[in-house]
């Protein structure tokens, strides 16, 4: 059976992920912590941040380099919803849902964005540019709707405004 092609190059994109120089940088990442309590989530923090995401194999090299078994490593990637095992793009969107920012139009921004770049919640573009999550709260009722883009809060948005909003992250 065919596969999508989105799953095919997240495929190669994580073999990509983990060549030697990569695999290399991991195993200074894992000795650097010298077996330091809470090591593992300060080594996939620190990985994350290396390769942007934790796909298996990534996962497989620090349980290696680590001696503890992938099952754990599984458990707290899936627990703390910092920890992503799929690419996400350089700027993450995320659209408040809370109740002031839905009742305003949060969800005509989710729309609007899904129309214009084909983006659903936890989804990303193809050229990694942006991903969208949703949110419970930005904590900015007052100037609801919201969105947040990386560490910049945009207020108040109109789904009108927002390829404005986007052209400014290049």
């Amino acid at each position: 059976m065919n596969q999508p092609a989105e799953t095919i190059s997240t495929k190669s994109e994580a073999n990509k992920a983990i060549d030697s120089k990569t695999r290399q940088q991991i195993k200074k990442i894992v000795q650097a912590t010298n077996g330091q309590a809470g090591a593992p989530i300060r080594v996939l923090q620190q990985v994350q941040g290396l390769v942007g995401y934790l796909p298996h194999e990534v996962l497989q090299t620090i349980s290696t380099e680590m001696r503890i078994p992938l099952s754990e490593l599984y458990g707290i990637t899936s627990f703390y919803s910092f920890f992503t095992m799929v690419p996400k793009g350089r700027f993450v969107i995320q659209v408040c849902l809370g109740t002031s920012c839905y009742v305003k139009g949060g969800q005509r921004i989710i729309d609007t964005l899904n129309k214009d770049l084909g983006l659903e919640s936890g989804g990303t573009t193809e050229d990694r540019r942006f991903s969208l999550e949703t949110v419970r709260c930005i904590g900015c009722c007052g100037l609801s709707p919201v969105l947040a883009i990386n560490e910049d809060i945009h207020r108040r948005v109109k789904p009108s405004q927002l390829k404005d909003i986007l052209s400014s992250y290049q």
